[in-house]
């Protein structure tokens, strides 16, 4: 059958059919969507080399499921997709198996940037089948504030803008100790956490006594001498040298081992491969430098505005979403992409106010309305002139972004996290502050329907489609901020308690009375004279707090 056109067809319930015209029969051949056609594996296989990378699994609906690494992809992705495979496999990984359908890959230069990577992944996506690396803690970071009297080493989670030095971060965290316990051994650094320590400190050490420390506390090293080696640390650090180094660590293991120094050769061993852990070359993987991977930012906003039909592609888009987990908590969030890509920097979240109870829609008008009206109020301290003209609101903003005197620039999309209520809710305040002309749609998570204004039939995006899966990682983006500020909330409540609003209420104070009578509900229950009687609170006090908590 030869084929000689190929259009497509609007269906009820399928975005579209592709039509398959045969030349000299006649015959009309109707197929599935590529989005919901199953993807060619074997094919799709060829396409994957034997290389170090990260590769992700999505379903049906494109949603990413599992995020896995392997030293090599193709061998590890072929794995999944063979029928011995899957018929030795438990429960869980059938289950996997059986929801795939499809699959990406990025590539990486070692293994160790394969773990980083796929940490970073897993904790961005929190993908369903992956239980580990899924809580907050990041990999290590080795510290070092060059500014302290005698700067010391030391291992942490978080980089913070506090004038120190980082290097990092490490995926193996046993291997860093040990290249950290080694470096303090070698070049003679203190361990001990005293600020400025002196001979006090010293009385109570043994690290001089068996010579890991060159003792800056009692002057044996003058400071200038101590920050040398401390310069000579940091380039280890950093990798520079690292082949001499290995070569030195190797020979000296080997005339070791030549003189039957087996113990002192097994030691050199150990610390050579730590060092070879610690040390190999890896990136840092973050939203703002952006993943390596076949993401095209510039060619999936086009085909957005195209399919949307917008004046150009959405270089600013802004999504919200609302994030409840009871009627005490409940958030928004709003993030910012730019050219496609991340702008953390413009990220925003919300406690509603104004709505009692669950309710979605309402929530979602408040942080629409609050958002733009901060925006409106923002630019037109940039242009007092604008509340005497005649000018239209929408026109004004647009000529502020031109000659760069907007605060803040409206952005080209705003999305919605929701359909055609939450987008209704979303139109409605934005007419209300006159900016009928901003663009807006609502991406429904089920069947990943784009709702338009105006329009009674949603757009179905197709699954393999650049534009959709944008519009995918700036909602789920949206929705791990609005879950991350829920869960911070969550924390923060778990540590208050009804004394927080006493009037005159002391956190010291809080402290020792949940300690005398392990809960609010007994000094509830407590006489005036059992509340005076904990120190620091006298009997009127007391026959406040009682008060306020009889009232309360």
């Amino acid at each position: 059958m030869t084929r000689i056109e190929r259009s497509r067809l609007p269906v009820k319930n399928l975005p579209y059919f592709t039509v398959f015209i045969s030349s000299g029969c006649g015959c009309i051949t109707l197929g599935l969507p590529p989005a919901m056609s199953a993807v060619d594996f074997k094919a799709k296989l060829r396409e994957v080399p034997h290389q170090p990378g990260v590769y992700l699994m999505r379903d049906v609906l494109g949603t990413i499921i599992y995020v896995g690494k392997a030293r090599d992809l193709r061998r590890r992705l072929a794995s999944y997709f063979m029928a011995s495979g899957k018929a030795r496999a438990d429960l869980k990984t059938r289950a996997l198996i059986d929801s795939i359908h499809d699959f990406e890959f990025h590539l990486v230069r070692n293994e160790e940037e394969s773990l980083l990577l796929e940490g970073k992944l897993i904790k961005d996506y929190r993908p369903r089948y992956n239980l580990a690396l899924r809580d907050d803690k990041r990999f290590f970071l080795v510290k070092i504030r060059l500014a302290d009297p005698w700067p010391r080493f030391a291992m942490v989670r978080m980089k913070k803008d506090d004038g120190s030095r980082y290097f990092g971060p490490f995926p193996h965290s046993s291997a860093l100790r040990e290249t950290l316990t080694w470096l303090n051994r070698k070049f003679g650094f203190r361990a001990c956490r005293p600020l400025q320590p002196g001979e006090a400190e010293y009385r109570h050490c043994n690290a001089d006594i068996i010579r890991n420390c060159s003792a800056p506390c009692i002057g044996r090293i003058d400071r200038a001498a101590y920050v040398a080696r401390i310069d000579e640390a940091c380039r280890i650090l950093e990798g520079k040298g690292r082949r001499e180094l290995f070569d030195d660590l190797r020979r000296e293991m080997e005339e070791c081992a030549s003189e039957l120094e087996f113990e002192r050769a097994a030691t050199l061993r150990d610390i050579l491969a730590n060092l070879e852990k610690t040390l190999t070359p890896t990136r840092q993987f973050s939203r703002a430098c952006g993943l390596p991977s076949s993401v095209k930012p510039t060619e999936d906003l086009a085909e957005l505005g195209e399919l949307l039909q917008l004046a150009g592609p959405p270089r600013v888009m802004e999504c919200f979403d609302i994030s409840n987990v009871s009627s005490n908590h409940i958030v928004a969030s709003m993030v910012r992409f730019t050219d496609g890509r991340p702008d953390n920097q413009n990220y925003r979240r919300y406690r509603i106010r104004s709505v009692s109870g669950q309710d979605d829609f309402a929530s979602m008008a408040e942080v629409i309305r609050r958002r733009f009206s901060r925006i409106l109020m923002e630019n037109s301290k940039a242009d007092p002139a604008a509340d005497v003209t005649q000018e239209d609101i929408w026109d004004a903003q647009r000529r502020l972004a031109r000659d760069g005197r907007a605060r803040i620039i409206l952005p080209d999309l705003v999305i919605v996290d929701g359909g055609k209520g939450q987008l209704g809710m979303a139109v409605r305040e934005l007419r209300a502050l006159g900016l009928h002309q901003l663009p807006v749609i609502g991406l429904a998570k089920q069947h990943e329907e784009v709702f338009i204004p105006g329009q009674s039939e949603s757009l179905r995006i197709p699954h393999d489609r650049g534009a959709l899966k944008l519009l995918q990682r700036i909602r789920d983006e949206a929705h791990r901020f609005a879950n991350g500020y829920n869960a911070l909330l969550y924390r923060r409540r778990m540590h208050e308690s009804l004394l927080d609003e006493c009037p005159g209420m002391s956190p010291k104070r809080k402290q020792v009375l949940l300690e005398k009578f392990g809960s609010v509900a007994r000094l509830k229950n407590a006489a005036v004279a059992d509340i005076a009687a904990v120190p620091g609170i006298s009997e009127k006090s007391a026959a406040a707090i009682l008060a306020f908590l009889q009232r309360s």
